[in-house]
C-alpha cells in the first residue's frame, strides 16, 4: 500500500469531488480515480459511493479515513525526526505578506532547527486540511479554532481596524468605536472564505450584521469604497502598506484584537511546535 494512495483518498474524502481533489493535488482526475480504485481493490472494500451527482464515504471509508490520516501524520513525523523534511518548512498562509511573516521567516532560518520556509497560499479550510494530510508542516490562522485532530497554539494578538470609505462621517477621526458605527453600513465577507476570522469579528460586534455577506474580501472592499456609510473590519497587520484612493483604515477605541494561531499536525514533535510559535510570537 502506497502513502500516495492514502493521500489521494484523504483528499477526495475531504472534497467529496474528484475534480476538486485532482485540482488540489495538481494532477489529472483520471490518476486520482485509478489510485482510489487500486486502493479499494487492495483493501477489498468499497471506500466511496460515486454517482453522477455526488461522492460520499461508505461506512468502511469513514473508518479508513481516520486510519489514513493517522498513517500520513506518522509518516510526516518520521521525516521530521529523521531530518529528511528539515530542509524545507511548508507554511500555509494567505497571499498577503506582513511584517510579522517576514520577521518569522528570518527567525526560522536561524533557529535551533534551521529550515528554509516555503510559503503556500491556500484558503483557510484547505490550509487546515493540508496540515492534517501532511501536505503542510504548519498553517497560520487568525481567530479561534477548536480541533481534536490538530495542534493549535495561540502565537500572537493583533489589532483590528475599521476600513471606511474616505467620505464616511467617521473618516476624519483618529479612532472610532464599534458602538458609534452604523450597523447598516457593515459588510463582511462570507463565512466560508475564512470561518475562524469571521467568527472572531462576529464575537466582537455589539449587534449582529444587518446585511448578508458580500462574497470575498475584494467584493467587500469594493462595496465599502462606493458607499459613504460603508465599513468593514480587517486585521491591522494585513493593512500595513496598503493604499487606496477610496478607503482608509483607523483603529478602534476601545481596541479590538484578534488572536493568531500556529496549527500543526498532532504528530509534530513538541520542540518543533515551540520553535514555530516562537518565530511568530510578539
Amino acid at each position: 500500500m502506497e502513502l500516495r494512495a492514502l493521500h489521494y483518498f484523504v483528499t477526495v474524502a475531504e472534497e467529496l469531488h474528484f475534480g476538486r481533489a485532482a485540482q488540489r493535488l495538481s494532477i489529472v482526475q483520471s490518476a486520482v480515480s485509478q489510485q482510489i480504485t487500486r486502493l479499494e481493490r487492495e483493501l477489498g472494500v468499497r471506500l466511496l459511493e460515486r454517482t453522477s451527482r455526488r461522492v460520499r464515504l461508505t461506512a468502511a471509508g469513514e473508518r479508513v479515513l481516520a486510519a489514513a490520516r493517522e498513517t500520513l501524520a506518522a509518516a510526516a513525523r518520521v521525516q521530521v525526526v529523521a531530518g529528511e523534511g528539515a530542509a524545507v518548512l511548508r507554511i500555509g498562509t494567505a497571499s498577503c505578506a506582513t511584517w510579522r511573516l517576514d520577521r518569522a521567516l528570518d527567525r526560522l532560518r536561524v533557529s535551533e532547527r534551521p529550515a528554509e520556509p516555503k510559503l503556500i497560499d491556500l484558503p483557510v479550510s484547505a490550509r487546515l486540511a493540508a496540515v492534517r494530510n501532511g501536505e503542510l508542516d504548519l498553517a497560520l490562522v487568525r481567530g479561534a479554532i477548536a480541533s481534536s485532530s490538530m495542534t493549535v497554539v495561540r502565537a500572537w494578538s493583533e489589532p483590528v481596524h475599521a476600513v471606511l470609505a474616505r467620505d464616511h462621517p467617521a473618516a476624519g477621526r483618529p479612532a472610532v468605536s464599534l458602538h458609534h458605527l452604523d450597523p447598516r453600513g457593515l459588510r463582511l465577507p462570507a463565512r466560508d472564505s475564512d470561518p475562524p476570522l469571521h467568527d472572531a469579528f462576529l464575537a466582537a460586534l455589539p449587534v449582529a450584521p444587518l446585511r448578508p455577506p458580500a462574497g470575498d474580501l475584494s467584493n467587500v472592499l469594493f462595496e465599502v469604497g462606493r458607499d459613504p456609510g460603508g465599513w468593514t473590519l480587517m486585521p491591522a497587520e494585513q493593512l500595513t502598506g496598503s493604499r487606496s484612493e477610496r478607503l482608509i483604515h483607523v483603529p478602534f477605541d476601545p481596541p479590538v484584537a484578534v488572536d493568531g494561531h500556529v496549527v500543526t499536525s498532532l504528530a509534530t514533535p513538541k520542540p518543533c511546535v515551540t520553535s514555530y510559535v516562537a518565530a511568530f510570537a510578539d
